[in-house]
C-alpha cells in the first residue's frame, strides 16, 4: 500500500478554478488520453473515511499496452489524504463497506478465474476472497446487516451439454430465443469461503439486489427477459420478505426505473422512474409505501432531472438534481418535504452516498472531471486532485448560453469560448450534439475522446453543446417534445442555435460544424444531408440514417416506439424515409466523416454504411469517409480506438471547418502517433 497526499489550498475548493500557470498551453489528445476521474464512492458506516475508484485507461501514447478502462481501490480519510489499497494491475468494481465498517468489500477477478467478492482490512494487510460460487462469476453483491452472510446476483449456470455441442462446431445461436437467466445466492461470511451458498429462488431476470437495514425484506429488479428492450420499457421492482424468500409486492410502474432505495426503516422506498410510459427518461423521484405499494411521484413536471438518491440513517433522503445544465443538492425529510437546498456553484453532481451525517458526492466541474466532495455545512470541502497537470492547460471560457428557437421555446446549452477569446467575425464553431436524446449536457466538464471541449478551444474553436428539445433537465414536457416527430423541433434547434451564435458574434456563419454520437451521429447525418447548407463539416459516429432499417436491425425496437416515434414504420412508410438522411443525400454538400463500432448492436454498422454508400454513389466529388472500428460496439471502449477517434475527429474538423473549404483534398488515413507508441510515426503517416 502506498500513501499520498498533498496540500489543500484554497484553489482546491468547490467552484474554484484551477488557475493556469505562466507556461499555460493548450489541451492535447494526448492529454484525454490520460484523464483519470473519480468512479464509484462508498461512505464507511461511522462516516469518517471514503473508499472510491479511480478510473483510467491505459495511456497508449505513453508507451502503455492497449486495454479498456480500469479502476483502482482508493480510501480517503481527509482532503489530501488518500491511500491506495490494491496493485496497480487490479482493475475492481462494487466497492462497499462491511456493515461493522472493518473491511472494504469489491468485486474483482482473479486470472481465469470467475469473478468473485473480495475484502481488505481497513488497517491494512492482506485482500482475501469472501465469496464466489462455482462456475459463475458474481455480477453484484449485498451484504446482510449483520455482516454474517452475503447475496450474491451471478450469471447462469453452466450448461455443459450445450458447451459439448459448440466444441463440436454446432454453435448456431437462436436469436432472442436462448437467454440465460441470473441467478441470486446467500453465502455465508467467515474466514473460509463458503463452498456451498443457498440458491434463492427469484421471479424472471434479475438484475440488481438489496437488502433493508432491518433485513426484514429484500428488494430486486426484474425484467421479462434478458433484451434490453425489456430493461428499457418493462422492468419491475419486488419486495422479497427475507425470512420466506416470497415475493410479497410487485411495484406496478408503467416507464423507466432508474435508482431504487430502501429507507432504513424499511416503511419506503424511493425510486427514481419515468412519471408514465412515454417519458423518456427516468428523472423523477417516487415515494412508494412498502405496506400498501401506494407510489407518489414528486415534483413530477419540473424542469429538472435527479440522478441519484441515498437515504441518510435518520430517514432523510438525499437527493442530486441536475437543473438544465447545472446542478444542486436537496435534503428531504422523511415525509417528502424539503428539509433544504445546497447550491454547489460550480460543481455537477454525479453521484452521491451517505452514512450518519456524512454526505460524500461525486462531482465535476469546468475546468476538471469528476473529484470526491465532502458536504460541510452548506458547501463542499474537495478531498481529492487527480490529474494535477490540469493547472497547465489554458481553457476556454466556457459557460451557459440560450438562445429562442424559430416557435418561441427557449433552448439551453454550454458554450466553450476559443482560448483567448472570440476573433473578429466570430471563430469555427463545432456543435457537439449528445445522444438519447433523452439526456443532457451539463456546463461542467466537457472533454472526452468523442467530446472536442477544451481541445478544440485550445485549437481556436468555440464549441457548443445544445440540450435540444427531446433532453431531460427541463421537464417531461420538453422531453417529450420530440416525440412523433424525428428531426423537428430537435434538428430545427440546431440551426436555430447556429444562427444565435453568430448573431452574438461568437460564430463564423460559413465555419460551423456538427459532430455526435448514436442519436447525436442521427442529428450530424441530418445535418450534414438535409441542413448541410447550415453546416460545413460533420463527424458522425454510431449514428442513424434509415429509420425503417434501424427498426429492424437495433435491439430497442418498443423504447423507440414508446418515447421517440410513437408510430410504427409500417403506419407510414413514406414518413419514417422522410425523416432518414439517406432519403436527403442529394442535398449533401458537407464533408462528413463517419465512424462505427463492427459490433455495435444498438445502432447496426449498416446505419454507417447505408450513408456511405448513398453520398459515394450519388455525390462522388464530395469529402466521405467511412472508418469501422474492429471489436468495438455502442461506443469505443479501448485506449487505442478512442485516441484514434479524437485524432481523427479534429484532423477532419481542421481540414474542413477550420479553413470553410469544403472541396479540400481528404486528411490522411492514419493518425500521426506521439513517439513512445507501438504504431506507425509521424514519418510514416
Amino acid at each position: 500500500m502506498t500513501t499520498r497526499s498533498f496540500a489543500i489550498a484554497a484553489t482546491l475548493l468547490a467552484g474554484v478554478s484551477i488557475a493556469a500557470t505562466a507556461q499555460a498551453r493548450p489541451m492535447t489528445p494526448e492529454d484525454v488520453a490520460k484523464l483519470e476521474s473519480v468512479g464509484a464512492i462508498a461512505v464507511s458506516p461511522d462516516g469518517s473515511r471514503v473508499a472510491y475508484t479511480t478510473a483510467s485507461l491505459p495511456d497508449i501514447t505513453d508507451g502503455e499496452e492497449n486495454g479498456t478502462t480500469t479502476q483502482q481501490l482508493n480510501l480517503a480519510y481527509a482532503p489530501g489524504n488518500t491511500r491506495e489499497f490494491l496493485p496497480d494491475d487490479m482493475s475492481i468494481s462494487g466497492i462497499a463497506f462491511s456493515p461493522d465498517g472493518r473491511m472494504m468489500s469489491f468485486l474483482w477477478t482473479d486470472g481465469d478465474e470467475d469473478r468473485a467478492v473480495y475484502g481488505i482490512p481497513v488497517d491494512g494487510g492482506a485482500y482475501r476472497k469472501l465469496a464466489a460460487v462455482d462456475g459463475a462469476g458474481v455480477r453484484s453483491y449485498a451484504w446482510s446487516p449483520s455482516g454474517t452472510h452475503m447475496h450474491l446476483l451471478v450469471g447462469p449456470d453452466e450448461d455443459s451439454a450445450r458447451e459439448k455441442e459448440r466444441k463440436a462446431g454446432f454453435n448456431s445461436v437462436v436469436y432472442e430465443e436462448e437467454q440465460q437467466l441470473n441467478r441470486l445466492f446467500r453465502a455465508r461470511i467467515g474466514m473460509e469461503v463458503d463452498a456451498e451458498p443457498q440458491e434463492v429462488t427469484v421471479p424472471g431476470y434479475v438484475t440488481s439486489f438489496q437488502i433493508a437495514d432491518n433485513a426484514r425484506i429484500g428488494v430486486i429488479e426484474t425484467a421479462p427477459s434478458t433484451q434490453i428492450d425489456d430493461a428499457y420499457t418493462s422492468k419491475k421492482v419486488n419486495i422479497l420478505d427475507m425470512e420466506t424468500g416470497d415475493v410479497r409486492m410487485v411495484i406496478e410502474t408503467t416507464g423507466k426505473i432508474d435508482d431504487v432505495e430502501i429507507s432504513p426503516d424499511a416503511s419506503q422506498l424511493a425510486l427514481i422512474a419515468a412519471v408514465d410510459m412515454n417519458d423518456p427518461a427516468a428523472t423523477t423521484i417516487h415515494f412508494v409505501d412498502t405496506a400498501t405499494g401506494t407510489i407518489t411521484p414528486h415534483r413530477a413536471g419540473e424542469p429538472e432531472a435527479v440522478v441519484d438518491v441515498e437515504y441518510m440513517d435518520d430517514g432523510r433522503l438525499v437527493a442530486a438534481v441536475h437543473v438544465g445544465a447545472q446542478s444542486v443538492l436537496r435534503i428531504h425529510n422523511r415525509d417528502g418535504s424539503l428539509a433544504r437546498e445546497i447550491d454547489p456553484g460550480a460543481l455537477i453532481i454525479t453521484g452521491i452516498d451517505t452514512a450518519g451525517d456524512t454526505v460524500a458526492v461525486r462531482a465535476n466541474a469546468p475546468q476538471h472531471p469528476n473529484e470526491l466532495f465532502r458536504l460541510d455545512g452548506n458547501g463542499f470541502t474537495r478531498w481529492t486532485m487527480h490529474n494535477p497537470w490540469l493547472s497547465e492547460i489554458d481553457f476556454g471560457e466556457q459557460r451557459t448560453f440560450r438562445f429562442t428557437a424559430r416557435d418561441g421555446q427557449e433552448v439551453e446549452g454550454v458554450l466553450i469560448e476559443p482560448v483567448g477569446g472570440t476573433p473578429r467575425g466570430g471563430a469555427p464553431l463545432i456543435m457537439n450534439v449528445h445522444g438519447g436524446p433523452e439526456a443532457h449536457d451539463s456546463n461542467g466538464w466537457q472533454t472526452a475522446y468523442s467530446k472536442p471541449g477544451h481541445v478544440a478551444a485550445g485549437q481556436g474553436y468555440a464549441v457548443f453543446l445544445p440540450n435540444y428539445r427531446g433532453s431531460t433537465g427541463y421537464g417531461t414536457a420538453f422531453s417529450k417534445q420530440h416525440q412523433g416527430n424525428y428531426t423537428d423541433p430537435e434538428f430545427t434547434d440546431l440551426v436555430d442555435a447556429k444562427r444565435a451564435l453568430v448573431a452574438e458574434g461568437i460564430a463564423d456563419a460559413d465555419r460551423v460544424g456538427v459532430t455526435g454520437g448514436s442519436y447525436g451521429g442521427y442529428a450530424t447525418a441530418w445535418s450534414s444531408t438535409y441542413n448541410s447548407a447550415e453546416f460545413a463539416a460533420g463527424v458522425m459516429f454510431v449514428g442513424i440514417s434509415n429509420q425503417v432499417s434501424k427498426f429492424g436491425t437495433g435491439d430497442i425496437p418498443y423504447e423507440m416506439y414508446n418515447v421517440h416515434s410513437r408510430a410504427w414504420p409500417w403506419d407510414n412508410w413514406q414518413k419514417m424515409l422522410e425523416v432518414s438522411p439517406i432519403y436527403h443525400v442529394d442535398k449533401a454538400n458537407t464533408p462528413l466523416l463517419i465512424m462505427h463500432g463492427e459490433e455495435d448492436t444498438r445502432v447496426d454498422p449498416g446505419q454507417s454504411l447505408e450513408l456511405y454508400r448513398s453520398i459515394k454513389i450519388r455525390k462522388p466529388d464530395l469529402p466521405v469517409r467511412m472508418v469501422f472500428y474492429p471489436g468495438e460496439g455502442h461506443g469505443n471502449q479501448k485506449a487505442a480506438a478512442r485516441y484514434d477517434y479524437n485524432l481523427r475527429m479534429m484532423r477532419w474538423f481542421d481540414t474542413y471547418l477550420k479553413t470553410g473549404d469544403r472541396d479540400a483534398p481528404l486528411p490522411d488515413t492514419r493518425p500521426v502517433l506521439p513517439e513512445g507508441t507501438t504504431g506507425a510515426s509521424a514519418s510514416e503517416d
